[in-house]
Formats: C-alpha cells, structure tokens, sequence
C-alpha cells in the first residue's frame, strides 16, 4: 500500500486538488465528448454505463455538448437539456457518476451556425452572429447560411443559457460548463472573421466578448459562480472560426471571466488549430493561466508524460483528455501503472450504435 501511495505522488497527474467544493483525487478530467448518440436529443439509458465506466471516486468528468434549446443543436442525436423529458433521461445517468463518487459538470452549448435547416425548428435558418455560413462541405457536412441575431433577440438567447443551467441542476449535475469553443455560437461572437457586426456586439474586442460574458453573468446568476466553467479556443480555427489576434482574444477573456469568479476555465491547446491533429506553435496557453484566477485546465491532445508535466511545471491544474479517456475507460489506473493504451477508433466516434465504440473498449485485466 504505501509503494503504490508513492507510485502516484511520483505521478503528478494522480495527486488530489481541490476545485473550490469538490475534492478531486486525481487531475485527469473526462473532456466534453459529442458521441451522437442520444437519439432525438433526448439521452440515452446507454449513457449510464458510458459514464459510470469513466468515473473514479474524487474524479471530475464533463458531459458532452448538450443543446440548450430547440435552435442549439448542430449534429443530428445530440443530448438536450431544454425540455422536462431530457431532465428527467439525465438523472439516472448523473445518478450514476455520483453512486461512484464522481462529480459531473454538463457542458451546456448552442453550435449557432454550424447547423442546417433539416436540425432547426420548422427548417428555419441557424442563428448566428452574421449571415456568414461555414463553406458547405467543412468537415464533410452540408451547412445552411444562417441568418443573424437582431438585438433585441439576444437577451433570448442568453436566457436559454440560464434556463439550461438551471435544468442542468435540476437534473443533478454538479455544475454546468458553458461552452465558448470550437466554432460554436459564443465563438461566433468572439471571432473577428466571423463576427462582422456594427452594433454593440461587434467591432472591438469588448463587443465581440459582450455576448459570452452576458452568457457568464446570467448563468452565475441563477446558480452561483461556485458551479460554472467555460471552455475557450483562441487559437482554434473550427468550423472556420478564426481570430486575428488570438492572445488577445484569450487574455481578455481570461481577465473578463475573473470579474465573475467562476469555478474554472478550460482552454484548448493553440497546436490544436484543428480538433484532430496537433499542429505545431510557438504559442502556448501560460498567459492565460496567469491572468486567470480559478482552476486552470488545459486541454488538447495530451499523452501521459505531457499531461504530467504540465501539472508538475503549474501550467494547468488540471488536464483534460477526450480520445485517450474514449478509448480507455480506465485511464487513471493505466497512467498510474503506465500501462499499455487501448488505441481509439475514430470510424466509431459518431455512430448511433449504443454499444460499439463506446461502451465495449476493454477494462486493464488485473491479476
């Protein structure tokens, strides 16, 4: 017993941290992972058994990008947390996390104009910051121009935030996520090349970030800074959201996001200017991190020995792992042996099927 207590202090990534109320004992969080999965967005009885298998006593998971309402979603089967019927398939599954000793945010998201006609309400078109759409064909899907947000329909959409939040909570989560990345509508708002308004809501910096930080406010609002996050990209490019000034962008961020005393701020890696490859870069995430005041986690493409460092150097407190936490749901336990990975299988990543590629990776066979 004490070889393996000092097997994991020599591990950075297995020592306990506390993120305001919750006492985590490792630093390896289950990163917000679509799966396609919850058919018409409502989640699915196979989720239980997908999270319960990635959840450790003291450790901290984030649900996938879950729609906070009928306009939110961008991809067909993705959960939503609008209605008393998608509350009510979250419980058990939230129940789940926490029978294991677990804590589970719910990542709450509107993807904007990375959507069609087919996936809004009377095959309208998406909302957006503009009326500039993702080139059809991006990501080998077939998007629709989106129409832009006149003002006076924001604060709508700020409240649908809000509301998802509650519900989040009704349902049991632990806190929400509110998901300012990846190309979706927050970023919509943030990104200079996408946002190309005049009105108090585009041009300068500070109108850009009007809309995510009235999304902040509101939701700390109605339940407390001590149960929000936010996930920032900067530096991604996804879905064609592209910012001139990226450092800027996220240091501003990072520094706004203090006034609300929010729980953490995730941040996506600047080598992942696309989801799925590391690119290399001189940029880094450290002025982030020093500017905001919370719990820190740093995601994007991690292994073992990177994730490692980057706790044991104080650039991140926490580390958060998508494909390696997919593929293997024992991940803790396989970094603390350093045991061999499962490799994942990305043809399985967006399939409906309730079992292959999500529940059926293989468990360490532990003598």
């Amino acid at each position: 017993m004490e070889a393996a207590a000092a097997t994991t202090i020599n591990i950075p990534l297995l020592t306990a941290y506390k993120m305001g109320q919750f006492n985590l004992s490792h630093r390896m969080v289950l990163a917000p992972l679509t799966r396609i999965r919850s058919y018409n967005h409502i989640p699915q009885p196979h989720a239980i058994l997908y999270y319960s298998q990635r959840t450790t006593k003291g450790g901290f998971l984030i649900a996938e990008a879950t729609g906070v309402s009928n306009t939110a979603q961008g991809y067909p089967n993705t959960p939503g947390i609008w209605t008393k019927e998608q509350v009510e398939a979250w419980k058990p599954i939230v129940d789940a996390v926490h029978q294991k000793g677990g804590i589970i945010f719910c990542q709450i998201w509107h993807a904007g104009r990375v959507s069609n006609y087919g996936l809004q309400p009377n095959g309208e078109a998406p909302i957006s910051s503009t009326s500039k759409g993702v080139t059809p064909g991006v990501d080998g899907l077939d998007w629709s121009p989106p129409r832009p947000l006149i003002i006076e329909e924001i604060p709508k959409i700020v409240n649908d935030f809000r509301l998802a939040a509650r519900n989040a909570i009704e349902a049991g989560f632990d806190g929400v996520e509110i998901h300012g990345a990846n190309g979706y509508l927050i970023d919509q708002f943030m990104k200079d090349q996408v946002n190309d308004r005049t009105d108090e809501y585009g041009g300068s910096l500070e109108n850009r970030c009007r809309f995510a930080l009235e999304v902040v406010e509101a939701v700390v609002s109605e339940i407390g800074a001590e149960r929000v996050g936010m996930r920032l990209s900067p530096y991604a490019e996804c879905a064609e959201a592209v910012d001139s000034n990226p450092e800027a962008l996220g240091l501003y961020m990072a520094k706004a996001l203090n006034k609300f005393k929010i729980l953490y701020l995730h941040v996506i890696e600047p080598r992942m200017i696309q989801l799925t490859d590391k690119s290399e870069t001189q940029h880094s995430l450290l002025s982030m991190r020093r500017a905001f005041e919370g719990t820190f986690i740093a995601a994007g493409g991690y292994n073992r020995d990177e994730g490692n460092k980057a706790v044991a150097a104080n650039y991140a407190d926490l580390v958060a792992f998508g494909r390696l936490f997919l593929a293997n749901p024992d991940l803790p336990k396989r970094f603390e042996l350093n045991a061999a990975l499962n490799k994942y299988n990305r043809s399985t990543f967006y399939i409906p099927d309730p079992v292959v590629g999500y529940t059926d990776y293989p468990f360490l066979k532990l003598a």
